[in-house]
């Protein structure tokens, strides 16, 4: 995967950013008020610190156990967080796992970084382009700034086209709907410097607020309650 420049870590300084980020908030403590047991596992990003203890989504599957009610919805997105241990991580969003992803993007942040994050069990990670036009749909846009929970961690660029990489990951996860774990390399490859080659996926449900803002609520398993993890698209005016 291509490298993309990372930069230092800014205070939150988009006050539409810093809007949404406050709505996701209100909209988290609606859903944590109710009652309901609670997953047994903590919701998929608990899954992310057991990485050594998977091996595959069908394994990670077969934790989760059989649900009373259907684990997805249909119509959600599917939306996958990978990348090597000690390198970047990568975004993608599909309408469907056997689909080709229509939004890919490598982050400027490293693995490492990412898991301390989601320590808190609540992962923002919010895009926003500063392109002035409209001549493309949101997510057909190409430079885009990264924040992660409210700091500015750097830009990334909207890939056109997988690399094998990329290529490799989608293949290997056509079947797997949630889930977290290791993908093991290719059988020609050697194993990488940056370590294994690691991945979360989960499904979400797509909110369009209007041309220039979408966002993504990640729907956690049979409806339980955990960790809350939500991608906005911001277009700025």
């Amino acid at each position: 995967m291509s490298s993309v420049q990372s930069s230092p870590c800014y205070p939150m300084e988009n006050p539409v950013i810093e809007s949404l980020l406050r709505h996701s908030h209100h909209r988290s403590g609606e859903k944590r008020g109710g009652g309901g047991g609670k997953f047994s596992t903590s919701g998929l990003l608990k899954m992310f610190k057991l990485f050594p203890m998977l091996t595959s989504g069908c394994k990670m599957v077969a934790l989760l156990g059989r649900p009373r009610k259907p684990m997805i919805k249909d119509n959600a997105t599917s939306g996958t967080i990978f990348g090597h241990r000690k390198g970047r991580v990568s975004l993608a969003i599909q309408e469907d796992p056997h689909c080709m992803p229509f939004f890919l993007i490598e982050l400027p942040m490293y693995a490492s970084a990412l898991n301390k994050e989601m320590a808190s069990d609540i992962l923002r990670i919010a895009l926003e382009s500063e392109t002035k036009t409209h001549k493309k749909k949101l997510m057909e846009e190409f430079v885009w700034a990264v924040y992660c929970n409210g700091r500015k961690v750097g830009y990334s660029i909207r890939r056109k086209q997988l690399g094998e990489d990329e290529m490799y990951v989608m293949q290997h996860l056509r079947g797997v709907s949630m889930g977290a774990g290791v993908i093991p390399s290719p059988s020609s490859e050697k194993e990488s410097p940056d370590g294994e080659l690691t991945y979360m996926r989960a499904r979400f449900q797509r909110v369009v607020g209007s041309k220039d803002s979408e966002t993504l609520y990640m729907i956690n398993p049979d409806g339980a309650q955990g960790p809350e993890f939500s991608i906005f698209f911001v277009r700025a005016h």
